[in-house]
């Protein structure tokens, strides 16, 4: 017998933007939780977002925000919090990623919330927490890649700095609130009280400096752009084939080491002086990258990747985005997922947690704004048609009227 989504039943209000936020609450719903997202009369900003569309809707927005409800409320009325407070009241989660103090502005207060409701687990993502001298200054994810250390990473020695191809101080962020609320969610069973939780986009990229900030730490000299290259591995590296693709090794033991040379027919470097341990390999690493890129020029890629992986050394080939798409569509390992409603569909990277045993979240098409403000406010909120109507026309929330959705 197939187990429910494991947050089947917990409710979320969403009340982000943009990516950060949207991310989590995203992976919350593909977890089984139901999200309502919270959002003004002009949407979620990244609708709007230059680039690829569906049905005139940014592929920005749409990649962020399956498994969720709209419901489009404007915030600075009265009768707009209203509406979000009965929301909150329901909620087991609220996730935010307003600047710090917003929300209290707004009469939200995180603490006088969890008096009002002791259960809720409440988190924020912000860029750089919600205290100290960095607070209230606007932060995007090449910000925060800057500030952490992460670009003077990125890149090859002497280039500039490079940002990461890859929105990592967003989705770092909302990867750590989604751990956050788990843990609150599961010490709440026991205490029954909830958490208020800050995620802070610039310790996200510090956490994922990993051995690096350890490195500089100890040795009190700032890393280079990495490169091809490891700081500590000479043979963790990319080099070039012969045919200009690029393919990646990582020959990380001595048993590698020594395997990595017969493959590549250098078998006297194995007794080198050079390069007898991996400390002399790194000491001596430019000589020895120049033997290794001379022999890597003399076949194409895919048949040293071929040759390496039979001889138990891990080795890759360097493929693009569309490449590593079609390899996992045509893995059909459920790496991607088919998204779509009644006039379209778009395929997108599934979420790579599974559970054994457990019935799946079917992908719901990401809402159009508004789509669901009219039945939450009558079914699950208790307002009446008669309100429901005068707040759309009053433009408190946005929907099309209720005589239109009967028609």
């Amino acid at each position: 017998m197939s187990a429910p989504p494991p947050l089947a039943g917990v409710r979320v209000v969403d009340l982000t933007t943009f990516l950060s936020g949207p991310s989590a609450t995203q992976l919350l719903g593909d977890l089984g939780a139901d999200v309502i997202k919270v959002e003004s009369l002009d949407g979620d900003s990244s609708r709007a977002i230059v680039g690829p569309t569906v049905l005139g809707e940014s592929a920005y927005f749409l990649a962020n925000n399956r498994n969720k409800r709209s419901i489009a409320l404007n915030l600075k009325t009265p009768r707009g919090l209203e509406v979000l407070r009965r929301l909150i009241a329901g909620a087991d989660v609220v996730v935010e990623n307003f600047r710090p103090g917003v929300t209290a502005r707004l009469g939200l207060d995180p603490d006088a919330l969890l008096a009002e409701h002791p259960s809720l687990v409440w988190a924020s993502i912000s860029g750089f927490g919600q205290e100290g001298e960095l607070r209230d200054r606007p932060a995007y994810d090449m910000i925060v890649q800057a500030l952490s250390g992460v670009m003077s990473l990125n890149g090859h020695p002497g280039a500039p700095a490079a940002r990461l191809g890859i929105p990592a101080g967003d989705v770092v962020a909302g990867l750590y609130a989604v751990i956050g609320v788990l843990a609150a969610l599961q010490a709440r069973q026991q205490s029954g009280r909830g958490r208020i939780i800050d995620v802070s986009m610039l310790r996200g990229q510090l956490a994922m400096l990993s051995y690096q900030a350890l490195y500089t730490n100890l040795n009190g000299v700032a890393p280079e752009p990495q490169g091809a290259g490891h700081d500590s591995i000479a043979t963790y590296r990319s080099f070039r084939g012969g045919d200009g693709r690029e393919l990646v090794v990582t020959a990380n033991t001595p048993r590698m080491w020594e395997a990595l040379c017969r493959v590549l027919g250098v078998d006297e470097l194995i007794a080198d002086p050079r390069f007898t341990d991996a400390a002399s390999r790194l000491r001596n690493k430019h000589a020895l990258w120049a033997i290794l890129e001379a022999r890597f020029a003399q076949r194409p890629a895919a048949d040293w990747v071929e040759a390496l992986a039979a001889a138990s050394v891990p080795a890759a080939p360097v493929k693009n985005v569309l490449e590593a798409m079609q390899d996992a569509r045509a893995a059909g390992d459920g790496s991607l997922i088919e998204v779509k409603c009644a006039a379209a569909a778009f395929e997108n990277v599934a979420t790579p947690i599974r559970f054994v045993g457990t019935t799946p979240v079917q992908p719901v098409y990401p809402p159009a704004l508004g789509a669901d403000t009219a039945g939450i406010m009558l079914d699950e909120l208790g307002f009446s048609e008669a309100e429901v109507d005068a707040m759309i026309a009053d433009r408190v929330v946005f929907a099309d009227s209720l005589a239109e959705q009967v028609a």
